[in-house]
């Protein structure tokens, strides 16, 4: 009866053994091990063995990006306004070791190593560089940061201005400054489309007016070209009636009756004084000596 609960503590004792050697690591962490005091091994994740009787876990270390919002910071500019600033600081552990022998209260370095950095930078900036320069203090501040924390075992990866807050009186006279500037806008706007359009009314005008010009002046050559071609026509008409006259031969009695015939048009002009040739003054008499005769 003795040796049985004996045997059955020691299998307890083994298996309790056993299960303290044995460390099972999830993915992304680090168990940080001392064997007596000292730093040991950093185990990684998968299955691992450890000295259940001199080997202990001192740290679990995370590998994943962090994310630390800090609270607002009162931090003075060039220009003498207290402005009050929220800072995000992405960072990741890179060397566990150094992460948990490096400095005491990491999270808290940081906080503090920041301030300090956002004053520095701020310092020797103005009020409206500050709130127009987010992307420079941003790029200066992980670059600070990172630098400084790199005996630490920390990685900053971005720092972030969540939010800045001027002083009272200057957020009042910036919101002053923003309605005059969007009024400003506004007017300029409201000018530029009254120029726009006047411009496109007198580009309309003038092509209105350019259009009417051409319009009439197509209508002055139709007419001109009528005309012309009424010429044209009288002359061909004219000149085919000489044409037919030269090949009948007519004797010179006729030719005469046809210059009389032009005369006669003349006359019924304006003309006050005519000059009648020789010929046709007989050939007048000889018209009126047969109507007397007859």
């Amino acid at each position: 009866m003795f040796f049985i609960p004996f045997f059955v503590l020691l299998l307890v004792l083994i298996a309790l053994i056993t299960i303290k050697a044995i460390k099972i690591i999830p993915e992304s962490q680090v168990y940080i091990v001392e064997k007596l005091g000292k730093y040991s091994a950093s185990l990684h994740s998968g299955l691992n063995f450890i000295n259940p009787f001199f080997d202990r876990v001192s740290r679990i270390v995370s590998l994943k990006e962090q994310v630390v919002d800090f609270e607002p910071q009162a931090v003075i500019t060039k220009d003498n306004a207290t402005m009050q600033i929220d800072t995000v600081v992405y960072f990741q552990i890179t060397d566990p070791k150094l992460y948990t022998y490096g400095v005491e209260r990491p999270i808290s370095a940081i906080e503090n190593l920041t301030a300090t950095t956002l004053r520095n930078i701020i310092g020797d900036m103005t009020v409206d560089e500050t709130l127009t320069s987010r992307d420079i203090i941003n790029t200066k501040m992980r670059q600070e940061l990172d630098e400084a924390t790199d005996p630490w075992g920390i990685k900053v990866n971005r720092v972030e201005l969540k939010s800045i807050l001027p002083p009272n009186d200057i957020r009042i006279a910036m919101e002053k400054e923003m309605k005059a500037e969007r009024e400003k806008r506004a007017k300029i706007l409201e000018a530029q489309a009254i120029r726009e359009s006047a411009i496109l009314v007198a580009e309309g005008e003038k092509q209105s007016s350019i259009l009417k010009a051409e319009a009439e002046k197509e209508v002055r050559i139709k007419e001109a070209e009528g005309r012309a071609q009424a010429i044209l026509e009288i002359q061909r008409a004219e000149a085919e009636a000489i044409k037919v006259l030269n090949e009948a031969k007519p004797v010179k009695e006729i030719l005469a009756l046809k210059s009389l015939e032009a005369f006669e048009k003349i006359a019924d002009g304006k003309a006050t004084k005519i000059i009648i040739p020789s010929e046709i003054q007989n050939l007048a008499s000889l018209i009126q000596s047969v109507k007397e005769i007859n």
